[in-house]
């Protein structure tokens, strides 16, 4: 059976929605103290956006601008791609890798549901290539099957 993103690789996360108004430097220290490379931003409980390390480094800091005067809402990615819960994780990094990005929110409906990353989907892909394997060796080397003497 396909693995699907919920709940197989997001489950009761511990979600960092933050709002459009505040400042950069807040959404750097959320992601910060969090050890997260990106955070959901909303505003009466609809998703407007998703702020990035990247939108961070590339929109703020390359550009001289003051982390404390920036708020969320001039950096961030507005709109963005979202994935289904009964989505897959090879759907996801598809468009990951057709848009060039690092991290999707899981939306059902209008509902925020997590946020999928690329190394939540590179650590699923790994376990299935590792399952793959035990399949193969299994069919191989007759693991299970014994003749009887």
């Amino acid at each position: 059976m396909a693995r699907r993103i919920v709940p197989d690789l997001v489950q009761n996360q511990v979600l960092t929605i933050l709002a459009p108004s505040l400042s950069v430097r807040d959404a750097a220290k959320a992601m910060a103290d969090r050890n997260i490379g990106a955070v959901l931003v909303a505003e009466a409980g609809r998703l407007r956006g998703i702020c990035t390390e990247r939108d961070v480094t590339h929109r703020v800091v390359g550009k001289g601008r003051d982390p404390n005067l920036t708020t969320i809402a001039d950096i961030m990615t507005t709109d963005p791609v979202v994935v289904s819960p009964g989505d897959t994780p090879a759907m996801a990094l598809e468009i990951m890798r057709r848009i060039g990005c690092r991290h999707l929110p899981v939306m059902d409906g209008d509902r925020i549901v997590g946020m999928l990353s690329i190394r939540d989907l590179y650590a699923a892909i790994h376990e299935d290539l590792e399952e793959g394997l035990r399949q193969r060796d299994d069919f191989i080397m007759g693991s299970g099957y014994s003749v009887a003497s």
